[in-house]
């Protein structure tokens, strides 16, 4: 992004090393607040549909904090989510990967200055129909043989894949374009942002994906590892390259090339003019680990706190 925009306001900066510190403690969340404050007004947030249930969850947790502040959480995707920001419609971004450039230029050319905080890790989980009994260990090389550009039309069976696979029709099903799930994925698996066969059922709601592999024997699918542990009763999360998705495969780095961080991007002007951003930006960065585990996601790591801590120090 523009070096001008990558700076962020020593004030902000301040908060969100500070915030990712004791966020490392754990434990309860911090109430950081009197419930009879009479803070009130609205938080808008919009974005990632993975990492809408990290700020929905932050917001329940608000709510018992300050109970006269709205924070309503929208889920256009990732691309979507900052095409809003960056014309100013929002106060916050969820994003599950980093801004691009032409993104921050937009942001740019509209003013708009922000504050990028990693909030939470997550997994992209490979899923399959829990009836699927031959996929439960995939390679890297077979998912890209399943969802590569060059596959639309021409692998349409399982036994397609590995000839040891049954005679099963493949059913895709995953994040739409404006999703950072579609971005990290295909360059992750197909080595290109944006290459992906085109023959394949895409939202940006990961639920309908959920509800389309779970109904296709050969349905295979793929979105935030947060959704496999809410809907193990539907769908089943495979092996990649030998190593399964959980919280200390993705926070030891061994599950990849899956593995990533989560992000929410604060307008500064938001934060800096309106009490009730600040409290809530404030009480989610606070919380963050408190709230990565009410919404199933993989908390941030001591090496993440301290990274956070080296930036602060730099604009000491």
């Amino acid at each position: 992004m523009p070096t001008k925009f990558s700076k962020i306001a020593a004030i902000t900066a301040t908060f969100a090393a500070a915030a990712l510190l004791l966020s490392a403690c754990g434990g309860q969340p911090s109430t950081g607040g009197d419930p009879a404050s009479g803070l009130t007004g609205a938080v808008s947030a919009d974005g990632s549909s993975t990492v809408a249930p990290l700020t929905e969850a932050a917001a329940d947790l608000f709510r018992d904090v300050e109970a006269g502040v709205n924070v309503t959480v929208a889920t256009s995707g990732t691309g979507g989510g900052f095409k809003a920001f960056c014309a100013g419609e929002t106060d916050i971004s969820d994003a599950s990967r980093p801004i691009k450039d032409e993104e921050a230029a937009e942001c740019e050319a509209n003013g708009i200055e922000y504050t990028q905080i990693v909030i939470a890790n997550d997994g992209l989980a490979v899923v399959i129909n829990p009836e699927n009994d031959w996929a439960d260990e995939l390679t890297v090389e077979q998912i890209n043989t399943i969802w590569a550009p060059e596959s639309e039309g021409v692998v349409t069976n399982w036994n397609q894949v590995d000839p040891s696979f049954p005679d099963v029709p493949l059913a895709l099903f995953g994040a739409g374009t404006d999703s950072g799930t579609f971005d990290y994925f295909t360059d992750a698996i197909n080595g290109e942002e944006g290459a992906i066969r085109t023959d394949y059922s895409p939202s940006e709601d990961d639920n309908i994906t959920v509800q389309g592999v779970a109904g296709d024997l050969g349905g295979i699918g793929f979105f935030g590892l947060s959704y496999v542990e809410e809907n193990a009763d539907v769908i089943k999360a495979v092996t990649v390259d030998g190593v399964y998705p959980t919280v200390e495969t993705v926070q030891d780095g061994s599950y990849t090339p899956l593995g990533r961080p989560l992000f929410i991007y604060v307008a500064n002007a938001s934060y800096t003019d309106k009490p009730q951003v600040k409290a809530f930006v404030d009480y989610f960065a606070e919380n963050a680990v408190a709230v990565a585990e009410t919404a199933l996601f993989v908390p941030l790591t001591e090496e993440q706190i301290a990274t956070a801590t080296e930036q602060l120090a730099t604009l000491g």
